[in-house]
Order: C-alpha cells, then structure tokens, then sequence
C-alpha cells in the first residue's frame, strides 16, 4: 500500500507529475477560448475529433460527447473527406472557406490548422481554430450588390 502512496506525490514522479499538470493547463486554456477549436487524432484514415472548445460547440452546435469520435469530414464539410484531406496537406496555412453546422446552415470561417508532433517526431494530432468571417462576407455580397447597381445606372 506504500508504494501507491508514492505514486501520487509529485517528487514520487515529477515528470509524470509535470505532464499531467501541462496536460490540465492545456485543456483549460483551449476551453477557455473563446474562438471555435478542434482537435483531430492524426493517427487514423478518418481524422477523428478527440476534443471540440465550447465554442466549437456553440458555434457549430456539436456538443462535445456528439462530435468526439466522428470525422471532421461528417461534422463540418458534409462527407467531403477529399477536401479534409486537402486542407490538412498544407498546415500553417489560413483558408478561408464554408463549414456546416449541425443544422446544416452555412457558416463562413478562416480556418488556421496546426500540427502536433509526439516527442519522437510522428504526428500526433492537428489543431484546428476557426474564426467567424460571416459578417465580412455579408458586407461583401452587399459591396458587390451595390457595384452592380452602380454600373447599371
């Protein structure tokens, strides 16, 4: 029974203490975001969400026990894996682009994904943050409208 006690006190483990404590500040910090952020597993074909913030959940309506476990695909680009694909092939990168919430609506996001790489070097897992662009393209379809009104006149 000593050597359970052990366990549990940080100078029994301090590096599985450390790691614990870093993992706990890492949750905290992506949940207290307050832009939409996913997690995808990068170990499996179908890139499956292993965390959403509350604002993912608030901004696409997936709860996180929904959206846990599915493809991203499936949650926001309507089965279109082709095109996951695609957007996790460049990471680093800002796209602009129309994610689906749960209940179908369009959404216009910038989307920034970045890779997380385990300590030996493999990737382990993408980051996806998501910014709401849907008032700047609205003001844009109007800008447009108004241009075409313009030149007809």
């Amino acid at each position: 029974m000593a050597v359970l006690n052990k366990v549990h006190r940080p100078e029994a483990a301090p590096a599985l203490f450390r790691l614990l404590a870093e993992s706990a500040l890492s949750r905290a910090a992506l949940g207290a975001c307050g832009f939409p952020v996913a997690l995808l597993d990068a170990g499996g074909a179908a890139r499956k969400v292993t965390y959403v913030n509350s604002a993912f959940a608030a901004y696409f309506g997936w709860r996180e026990a929904d959206a846990t476990g599915r493809p991203l695909a499936v949650l926001l680009f309507r089965g279109e894996e082709a095109a996951v694909q695609r957007l996790l092939a460049d990471p680093g990168t800002r796209r602009q682009l129309t994610a689906y919430g749960k209940d179908g609506t369009p959404r216009h996001v910038e989307l920034t994904i970045g890779a997380v790489r385990a300590a030996e070097g493999r990737l382990s897992h993408w980051v996806l943050a998501f910014s709401d662009r849907s008032e700047i393209e609205r003001l844009r379809c109007e800008l447009e409208a108004l241009k075409a009104v313009a030149a007809a006149a």
